[in-house]
This record gives C-alpha cells, structure tokens and sequence, in this order.
C-alpha cells in the first residue's frame, strides 16, 4: 500500500503525531499559518465539522481536483484521504502537497491492486478504462478516463455507444451507471465499505418512524439501497438535492460527514443518517479513514509542512491525461 511507502519517510508518523502541542488554539494557529505561507486547505465533505470549517474550501472529488488545478498557493493541504492528495500532487507537480495523516486511506482504492488490475485490463485488450477517482495513482496511471459520481455519466456517455469498457473500481456505482445509461460495462469488483455497511432492515424500520422522509442515497451503495431511494447522487448532488427540496425530512445514504454541511445549510430540515448493521457504532455509516484527520494532525502538518505527498514523475506522467481528459469534459 503506497501510504505506508510514504510513511517510512525521515520525520516518522508516530513521533510527528506525538509531538507536545500544549495549549494551542489550533484554528488560530492554523489560520496564522496559512496566511504565512500562502496555503490553502482544502476539506472533503466527510471530514470531522471542526475541519469543514476552518477549510477554505469545502467539495465533492470533483470540486476539489477542480479547485486543486487552479489554485495559486504555494502549499496545498489536503484533509482528506490519501488518493485525493495524490491527484492534487499529480496536477501540480510543482506545489508541496501535505496530507495530515498518511495513513489515511480508501477501502474503495484498497479493493483495486494495481497488479491484479493490470491482468485484469490486458485480458480485456479492446475495452477502454474509465476509473472512478477512488484509486491509486497506479490505477489512474492505466485508465483512458477517471471520473467522479458527480460527472460519470457524462464521462460514459462521450465514450461511443460501440466501444467496449471496464469501469473500475466501485462495481455498484458501475452497475447503477450501466443502468443509467443503458450500458454493459465490465465491472471491476470493488466497494467501499462505508457505502456497503447500510442495513436494509434497520432502513424499512427508521422510515416506518418517519413516513414523510425522503430517502436518499449516494450511487456507492448497494442496490437493495439504492431501489428504496427517492434520489440517487454525488455528495453534492444529494446537498443540492435537499436544499432545493420542498420536503422537510430526508434518510441520507451516505457518509455521516455530509451531515453537517446539509444540516447548516437546511436548519428547518430533519437530516437522519441511514442506519448501518453493526450495533457497535454510532449506527451511521462513517469512514474511519476520513476521520484520522484532526485538528492537531492539521496544525502539524501545516507547521512542519509532513507528511509530503509525493507521486513518481513517470506515474504521475501518464496518470495526469485520464484526469485532464475528466476535467475538460467537466466544463
């Protein structure tokens, strides 16, 4: 796994972590720091609130590759999960990308080795490779097209009807888009299981409790969830979704991370988190990786300016064209 390639760096993860940072007001310190050397943070949707809003900018994958490429910043600090601080380095070759933990990473991206993928694609030599953005580099590195779920049937539907294609990684958003689109892509079998966790059982029972929610779900969750949704959707696309609604309540299958921005943006609203299976949690579905990131890890990571990302100049060479190729379609 490449994060844990990064973290044999000189700065060790765990000494950097377990440096003193006794009575420090983080947010100001981290805001002086940003100021000081012209960085910017950029925060994914899923991230802890505390992170969401100090970011000073808060997106979808695609949101955030697009302001990643047209940053002017000297420093880009990415609280996120490692893939999504890989592409901001792959498209800026030149700026230091930092991530406040290495360690976090994407089950999505682990269920896709780039080795057994590599097999997978040579078996199938006339197909093109539209990636979802939730992998590795390497993976990009093999695609004709990355695309996220803001964007991907538009991506599929560029691609002429005739030509045959692997979709990979996260097979139920591949079997929702050949749905969508009328396809009959070959699919990679990947999931993310944040998006898998959701119990259909414990759904029925929720909505039974609140009749007049809506329930709406992101198109990584499995089938049996995505056939009792009211709407299906990229992160944003759920957001838009509820904030253009005229409905009062939602059930919202995603990662709980979403919650809090949907939640300030519609005060009026009841936003439930889907339920999940296991009864040992919080009983929403939340990324572990997602939330490694702290205000602490963020504080360091922008002070000692570690844990870097970086990406081989050939790998992020051949990576970079299926990602412009999402961009420019993106327009």
């Amino acid at each position: 796994m490449e994060t844990l390639e990064l973290a044999k760096q000189d700065l060790h993860k765990k000494d950097f972590l377990d440096i003193e940072t006794p009575h420090i007001d983080y947010v100001t310190e981290i805001e002086k720091l940003k100021k000081e050397k012209n960085a910017i943070l950029l925060a994914h949707y899923y991230q802890k609130d505390e992170i969401q809003e100090i970011a000073d900018f808060v997106g979808d994958s695609l949101a955030l590759a697009q302001q990643a490429a047209k940053t002017d910043a000297d420093i880009i600090i990415f609280a996120g999960v490692h893939f999504m601080a890989e592409t901001a380095k792959i498209l800026n070759p030149s700026k230091k990308v930092v991530l406040p933990d290495l360690l976090a990473g994407c089950s999505l991206a682990d269920s896709c080795p780039a080795e057994a993928f590599s097999e997978f694609k040579k078996q199938h030599p006339n197909h093109v490779v539209v990636t979802y953005i939730n992998c590795s580099a390497k993976i990009k590195a093999l695609s004709d097209y990355v695309c996220t779920s803001s964007n991907a049937k538009k991506i599929i539907e560029a691609i002429p009807k005739n030509q045959p294609i692997i979709f990979a990684p996260d097979k139920n958003l591949g079997a929702y888009l050949n749905k969508e689109t009328g396809r009959n892509m070959l699919l990679w079998d990947g999931a993310c299981v944040v998006h898998e966790a959701f119990s259909m059982e414990k759904l029925i029972k929720i909505h039974k409790e609140h009749p007049n929610a809506e329930i709406i779900a992101h198109p990584e969750s499995g089938a049996h969830i995505l056939k009792t949704a009211n709407y299906i959707g990229s992160t944003s696309g759920l957001l838009n979704y509820v904030k253009n609604s005229k409905k009062k309540a939602f059930i919202v299958a995603t990662e709980v991370g979403i919650l809090y921005e949907m939640t300030k943006e519609n005060p009026n609203k009841t936003i439930i988190p889907a339920p999940i299976e296991d009864d040992n949690t919080c009983a929403c579905s939340e990324c572990a990786y997602m939330k490694m990131n702290t205000l602490k890890k963020l504080y360091l990571c922008i002070k000692h300016e570690l844990p870097n990302i970086e990406v081989d100049a050939e790998l992020a060479k051949k990576a970079i064209v299926p990602i412009e190729r999402m961009l420019e379609l993106s327009k």
